[in-house]
């Protein structure tokens, strides 16, 4: 299967960059590259799109506001040197947030979550559900077309939510499910896994710094939404973290 994207900043350099990472990946063809927003919106009115590289700052559009102006959206993988743009961007539901300088492994993490969202069924991990334990057992079984997969708590980072699947990271990698968060989350130990946005859910214990709003695990970004911060942040009180 081919991802089919584009990919849009006005730094000759960056753009570069991102064109030659695209072309070391097999599954992504690139259609075009442009150098400023409103060419790219104009592309995107008569042509399809799976997936847009896109840097934020640009003069006359920028990438954020081509994204509020975009009605049917591709998946999204937004580019840039400053990180004060990561709550706004996951509020318009973009795949991921790339911090230049990019490095090929993030670029490539990046587009492989991509690859697993668009065809999560070609995926040998792929589950059809969750069959909770005791807490005192310390896993759940997550079910497989062919197998159940065992899920040590332990080794559990994060979970994030991609529309119906939910993919569970671990240290060692991940497991998609078909399945909702409610249910994970009556799968879990509250006691130390917790919802913090509409589309991720932490281990506490794997939480590496909080600052403004945003954890780190595992050099991955995780907001802290609205409607969830005051029971993470109450819980955190309570837990003398």
């Amino acid at each position: 299967m081919k991802i089919n994207c584009i990919a849009v900043d006005d730094e000759h350099p960056a753009l570069m960059q991102i064109e030659d990472y695209i072309s070391k990946v097999p599954f992504l063809n690139l259609l075009k590259s442009f150098d400023n927003g409103i060419e790219t919106l104009e592309f995107l009115k008569s042509n399809t799109v799976d997936l847009i590289f896109l840097d934020i700052q640009m003069e006359d559009l920028t990438g954020i506001q081509l994204l509020s102006i975009l009605k049917n959206k591709p998946r999204v993988i937004l580019t840039t040197a400053y990180d004060s743009y990561a709550l706004q961007a996951f509020d318009l539901d973009v795949t991921d947030y790339l911090l230049k300088p990019i490095s090929f492994e993030r670029f490539l993490q990046s587009v492989e979550k991509v690859f697993d969202s668009i065809s999560p069924k070609k995926s040998t991990d792929i589950t059809a559900g969750v069959t909770p334990t005791g807490d005192e057992k310390g896993y759940l079984f997550v079910k497989t077309d062919y197998r159940m997969k065992r899920v040590d708590f332990k080794d559990i980072l994060y979970i994030e939510g991609l529309k119906e699947y939910l993919v569970i990271r671990t240290l060692t990698g991940k497991v998609i499910t078909l399945q909702s968060f409610k249910k994970m989350e009556d799968a879990l130990p509250s006691a130390n896994f917790i919802r913090v946005h509409k589309s991720y859910m932490v281990a506490i214990d794997k939480i590496e710094s909080i600052e403004r709003n945003r954890i780190k695990i595992a050099d991955q970004i995780i907001p802290v939404g609205d409607t969830y911060k005051k029971q993470f942040f109450d819980m955190l009180d309570k837990s003398g973290i």
